[in-house]
């Protein structure tokens, strides 16, 4: 307050000085409190003059109170913040005071300056007025030049916008002009396929629904009627279809051939199939190539390859339909497992948001990315309808232009590796380069299509296009240069093409092998290998026709022996003419239609020309009619009956496939023709005319297959494919295996042999599973016994690999003939067969090779020892005739049995016995055991029994004993003298190789009938392998066949009217004929009806009116063939013959019954014109019985043989009848008795021969031979519902004047009917 007062000027009081010094001092208090007490006090400060205060004042307060420490307002504060404030405001003037003192000069220059400017402004603001005037001015002139700089850019950009739209429409044109011409002709196909769309996709999708399972001819000739009934009801579509062009995507094809799809169209239009069809693909795929393929397309994303048998086989299944991963079933059968069902027809469903589908009992996910494929091995396999219809049946047969081009990559990879390495990278980058292209194009056209207003205006557009355009102008220069070297390299790989092809007919010339016998089975793999073997093995030459001829020929002769290795005996030569056939009709020198005739005979029903010469086969004739209207051939019917001499000459020769045809023939044909005629006129010599036939093409070791080599055969296989012994009668490989072994050191134990049959499976797994681990050999006996075991064989042997398998280890198996064993197993295995010796001498030395005869202790242990080497020679002798007489077929024996060493050693043993235990030697024992026990037993026919004791009691008899006895006429075939071992052998050894039918007790035309058989078993063997697609005079088989059926239908008569004849023929109890009669027409009718109906329907079939069936397809064949239909024969008698002989022979039977019927009984009955022979045979008998009140069980026929001549009367009692065949002798007219049959005259005509009935007890006794009576040569049959033989008829006794052995070892029988 003291600084308040003294800056306010407020005088102090004096008052006394309080600390008693006596002096006045200055005291500001009461000031204060005067101030304080003012009411205007604070307004008073707030006034304050504070710009005058006093200099001395300020003086004071700086000095005095300033600059004391206790003057701080915050020192103040703590004694009263009224102070507080008070000293704040002291100090604050304080402060201001100065700044005052500062800031007031300024503020009068300031104020100085303030003037001045006011001054200044006024005429600053008279330049300012006259400056906006300039301005505007100014910002005119600016707002001009701004208006034209923008309409100069703007011009500019015009300019600018112009040239670029020149240079990108120059570039457009540039780049995409090329293209103009292209676009044209690709616009203008597009509108033609576009309007043909509509057909294009009919047929599409009719070939991928229904055609898969075809071969590519019948796909090709469905195709082209699909087109032709589509243009005929105005569908539009190509003239041309190809499905590869209408569905087809080539970048995508050929990411498939290089998965290793074949080229050919066949195979891409099935790949085309599968990605089209709605249905999952069964492939059919003998040769693996789909199974390779769909395993190298879906490598990629996780393929998992199942078979039915494999015991985790659903669980993998549902795995990969969750997570969408393809799957393969491999080698399914002719069924396929149920649980599939719903997967087959994708009977998926929704269930919580997502898409499921049920398999067994189990409900999963299904994914959309899932695919499935199925393959069989199976050849030719018969899916039922309720299968075919949940799959994609397709056909993935290899077809020979695929084969062709695999097997040329083959042999120029070995030949000349550096063009295939080239060709290969060539194709991947032609693939990937027309894949860049059509991605390119895309772009460019999708660039096109999407850009919005003018195109010139879209840079960025233009840039795509431009550098698209570049970098497929780049492309296409390296595809032009690349196609170029691809041509360059396929004009080099083309001189290797003869050899594909040569290769290629060979592969399938053993394709259809199977038709004839199931083990018969080769894969492609195999195949291939093989080939490559003979590339590699072959000598090299630079001349490339020279190496190809050198390659041709190993290769083949190589295949032959390989193959030959695997065939029974008798299909060897069969095989040979086949390869000779194929590769000769592939060079255009055998023409089908003549093969086929070859084969056949050609089909025919009547034959309007007589035959002109009585020496000279009916059959014969009639084919040589036929061959008349073939080609080359014309003329030869009118020659053959001007030089009938001539033609005698040739007929009657011992060698008429080597002799000169008369009558220029020689010249006019080739020698593939003239086995045509030696067809015709001596069939019986066809196998050698095919022998000399082949060596002539293709050389003597054609001809002569290699002998049975197991060492070689032992080097051809490995640890992982099985060895396959294939039995014939009478082979048993075991004792040739097990001396091998011992060779190789595989004998005891490291050799397990097991005969497989119920219950073996498991132990055979287990000796599998060691003899892998360890590396011994395995032989598994009889797998033919195992049917329910092979699946399992044939797992085990697809898992040996030679990864997990010892290489030592051996799988030796043993089969007959089955169509159970495993496909897979045969066609990976190496097979062979092993057959017993061929001909009479090698069949008795191997005899006196086998245990016991070859152990000296046995041969010469015996008491009676030169009376048991003779008897012992003729055992063996027996034993080899029994054997050998089964190639005469049912002249030698009715049913072929399986005679084997097992019946030899039992019955050398016995007669050692016998010999040993017996002063006299009971021959009769001795035949009794060996006749009716060892051999007998297997014999079933009463007949053949007849006739193996016969042929045993020419060697089981006291004659044999002596030196001078000798076993046929020729006087060269007899027991040796005593001897030692060797003697016998050594004679043995010098026996003839071709042995006379007198050996057997035959007449020389046994010789004829054989070679026949042979003959026939070769044609009807060969034309299981061929197509039916080939036919004769140029006509297809449907022209054939429906030729065929309307000719026999326009012969066919009405049926029997069975009501009309009971009338007229009632039952009556004395005449037995009436009955036979009605039910002999009933049984003709049901024949009569299934031949009309089978032929109605197998036109209306080729006409495509009702479906061509199994059977209705085989009547096809067999009317293709000339054969009797299977449909037929389970209506009808037994008949072997040809279908024109049988249908006028049906014709024939059919007249005779409607004769009886019109006319009354004949006097004569013709024997072989009914159907049950027996019920007529039994009715004549009844006849007599009810006359003369006989039981008719105490009543048998005696038998009279009368003239030829006609009867004008029944007899009183029994029956004339007529129509019997004398088969291995002849009926002397003049003696009445049998006799000899003539040269080449296989039967003869017995003539009327009256069937007596009459007491058992009272037919005469007389010199006769008991001959067998059958309705067909076979002379086997079956016994039927009736227990009569289905073939058997009765026996008769006739006259004869020689002993009955003698006619039973000719085999003579009569015969109800021919087989021509």
């Amino acid at each position: 307050m003291e600084a308040i007062c003294i800056l306010k000027g407020s005088k102090p009081d004096r008052i006394p000085d309080p600390s008693g010094s006596g002096k006045k001092i200055e005291d500001y208090w009461g000031p204060s409190k005067r101030l304080l007490g003012d009411m205007k006090f604070l307004d008073s400060l707030s006034t304050f003059d504070k710009d005058n205060i006093p200099v001395a004042v300020v003086k004071i307060i700086r000095t005095k109170y300033c600059t004391n420490p206790d003057f701080d307002p915050e020192k103040v504060k703590t004694a009263s913040n009224a102070a507080e404030g008070l000293c704040r405001w002291v100090l604050a003037m304080e402060a201001y005071d100065r700044v005052a003192k500062v800031v007031a000069p300024k503020k009068e220059a300031l104020a100085g300056a303030e003037t001045e400017l006011a001054t200044a402004m006024e005429a600053l603001e008279k330049k300012r007025a006259t400056l906006r005037e300039v301005q505007a001015k100014l910002k005119l002139l600016e707002d001009t030049l701004e208006a034209n700089k923008r309409k100069k850019a703007d011009l500019e950009n015009q300019v600018d916008l112009c040239s670029k739209k020149l240079d990108r429409a120059e570039k457009l044109i540039g780049g995409l002009g090329g293209e103009k011409d292209r676009w044209g002709q690709s616009a203008k196909e597009l509108a033609t396929r576009y309007l043909n769309l509509t057909g294009d996709i009919l047929i599409s999708s009719g070939v991928v629904a229904y055609l898969g399972a075809f071969t590519s001819a019948y796909r090709q000739d469905q195709i082209i009627e699909w087109v032709k009934t589509c243009k005929k009801l105005t569908i539009p579509c190509n003239d041309e279809f190809f499905l590869r062009e209408t569905l087809g995507d080539q970048v995508a094809i050929r990411t498939w051939n290089i998965a290793g799809l074949p080229t050919d169209n066949f195979s891409v239009d099935n790949g085309i199939i599968i990605s089209n069809a709605r249905r999952w693909p069964l492939m059919i795929d003998p040769q693996g190539q789909a199974n390779k393929w769909v395993k190298n397309m879906e490598k990629a994303n996780n393929l998992h390859v199942v078979k039915q048998s494999d015991g985790d086989f659903i669980r993998t299944l549902e795995n990969c339909i969750q997570f969408g991963t393809p799957v393969l079933l491999e080698n399914v059968g002719e069924d396929i497992d149920p649980v599939l069902e719903p997967l087959l027809l994708k009977q998926t469903f929704k269930q919580g948001g997502s898409i499921c589908i049920k398999l067994g009992d189990s409900t999963i996910e299904y994914s959309s990315d899932f695919r499935f494929y199925i393959t069989t091995k199976l050849r030719n396999p018969h899916y039922l309808p309720e299968t075919a219809v949940k799959v994609t049946l397709l056909n993935f047969m290899i077809t020979p232009e695929g084969l062709e081009d695999q097997l040329l990559g083959i042999v120029v990879t070995r030949e000349r590796p550096e063009l295939e390495e080239e060709k290969s990278a060539l194709i991947l980058q032609s693939a990937d380069n027309k894949r860049q292209l059509k991605e390119i194009e895309d772009k460019i056209l999708e660039v096109l299509s999407s850009s919005e207003g003018n195109i010139l205006e879209d840079e960025t557009a233009i840039k795509v296009l431009s550098s698209s355009k570049v970098l497929a102008n780049e492309i296409s220069e390296k595809q032009a240069i690349a196609e170029e070297t691809e041509k360059m390299i396929d004009d080099t790989r083309m001189g290797y093409k003869p050899i594909a092809v040569h290769s290629s007919i060979l592969f399938f010339s053993i394709a259809d092998l199977a038709n004839i016998e199931p083990m018969y089975q080769y894969s492609l793999p195999w195949f291939i290998s093989l080939f490559m073997g003979s590339i590699d093995n072959s000598e090299r030459s630079e001349n490339l026709v020279t190496r190809l001829q050198i390659l041709r020929e190993h290769f083949t002769y190589s295949l032959y022996c390989n193959i030959c290795r695997s065939l029974f005996e008798k299909d060897k030569l069969l095989f040979s003419l086949l390869l000779c056939i194929n590769l000769l009709t592939a060079t255009g020198e055998v023409d089908p239609q003549h093969w086929r005739f070859l084969l056949t005979g050609g089909i025919g029903l009547d034959n309007p020309h007589a035959n002109p010469a009585v020496w000279l086969p009916v059959k014969a004739w009639d084919e040589l009619c036929r061959l008349d209207e073939l080609k080359p051939f014309t003329g030869i019917r009118k020659d053959f009956i001007s030089l009938r001499d001539a033609w005698k000459s040739i007929y009657d020769s011992t060698e008429p496939h080597v002799e000169v045809l008369p009558g220029g023939w020689d010249e006019k044909l080739d020698e593939f023709q003239k086995l045509l005629v030696l067809r015709c006129l001596r069939p019986d010599k066809i196998v050698p005319g095919v022998q000399d036939f082949v060596t002539g093409k293709m050389g003597h070791i054609f001809i002569e297959p290699p002998p049975f080599d197991l060492p070689k055969t032992f080097q051809d296989s490995q640890c992982s494919t099985p060895i396959i012994f294939v039995l014939s009668p009478g082979a048993d490989p075991t004792v040739a295996l097990l001396k091998f072994a011992d060779d190789m050191g595989f004998g005891g134990s490291k050799l397990n042999s097991l005969s497989l049959g119920q219950g073996q499976g498991p132990i055979a797994i287990k000796l599998i599973e060691q003899g892998a681990k360890d590396g011994t050999w395995v032989v598994l006996q009889n797998c033919h016994l195992a049917v329910s075991w092979m699946p399992t064989l044939e797992k085990i042997c697809e898992e040996l690999n030679p990864e997990n398998t010892h290489p030592d280890f051996r799988l030796w198996l043993t089969s007959y003939p089955s169509d159970n064993f495993p496909v897979s197993v045969l066609q990976n295995g190496v097979k062979m067969t092993n057959e017993p010796p061929k001909g009479l001498r090698a069949n008795i030395v191997r005899s006196y090779l086998s245990d016991p005869i070859c152990d000296p202790e046995f041969f010469e242990g015996a008491k009676k020892s030169k009376e048991f080497k003779k008897l012992l020679y003729g055992l063996c002798f027996f034993h080899a005739l029994v054997q050998e007489r089964r190639k005469f077929g049912p002249i030698g024996w009715n049913i072929p049995y399986e005679f084997n060493e097992t019946d030899l050693r039992i019955s050398v043993q016995q007669l050692s016995m016998f010999l040993n235990e017996y002063e006299e030697i009971p021959f009769e024992a001795v035949t009794y055991l060996t006749g009716e026990c060892n051999y007998g037993g297997r014999v079933t026919d009463g007949w053949d029994r007849r006739t193996l004791i016969t042929q045993l009691e020419r060697f089981y008899c006291p004659a044999i004993l002596d030196e001078m006895y000798r076993f046929d006429s020729t006087h060269v075939y007899y027991a040796p003298p005593d001897g030692d071992y060797d003697s016998y052998l050594a004679y043995t050894r010098g026996l003839p190789l071709v042995i006379p039918p007198s050996v057997f007790g035959m007449h020389s035309n046994a010789d004829i009938t054989k070679d026949q058989a042979e003959t026939n078993q070769l044609f009807d063997s060969i034309l299981l392998t061929q197509a039916r697609a080939s036919s004769s005079g140029g006509k297809s088989g449907d022209e054939v066949v429906s030729d065929v059926a309307a000719d026999i239908l326009s012969k066919l008569p009405p049926n029997f009217d069975t009501d009309a004849v009971l009338r007229k023929y009632p039952t009556d109890y004395s005449q037995s004929m009436n009955t036979v009669l009605v039910q002999e027409m009933g049984r003709f009718n049901k024949l009569l009806s299934s031949v009309r109906s089978s032929l109605i329907n197998i036109q209306k079939a080729i006409r495509g009116l009702v479906v061509m069936s199994s059977d209705l397809e085989e009547v096809f064949v067999s009317i293709l063939k000339g054969k009797i239909p299977g449909l037929w024969m389970q209506h009808s008698y037994p008949s072997l013959k040809p279908l024109g002989s049988y249908v006028n022979d049906f014709l024939a039977r059919l007249k005779f019954l409607q004769d009886w019927y019109e006319s009354g009984p004949p006097n004569v009955f013709w024997l072989s014109g009914f159907y049950f022979t027996q019920a007529f045979l039994t009715g004549a008998q009844q006849n007599y019985a009810r006359k003369y009140a006989i039981p008719i069980d105490l009543l048998e026929y005696d038998y009279e043989m009368l003239e030829d001549r006609d009867y004008g009367f029944p007899p009183e009692d029994g029956v004339y009848v007529r129509g019997l065949f004398l088969d291995g002798a002849r009926w002397d007219r003049k003696a009445g008795v049998l006799a000899e049959s003539l040269p080449k005259v296989l039967y003869d005509t017995m003539p009327v021969i009256w069937l007596k009935p009459l007491k058992r007890s009272d037919i005469p006794e007389r010199p006769c031979y008991v001959t067998p009576v059958y309705k067909t040569s076979e002379r086997r049959g079956t016994l039927s519902t009736t227990g009569h033989s289905t073939n058997f008829v009765l026996s008769m006794k006739v006259p004869s004047d020689k002993p009955p052995e003698h006619w039973v070892c000719r085999g003579v029988a009569l015969l109800c009917q021919l087989d021509n």
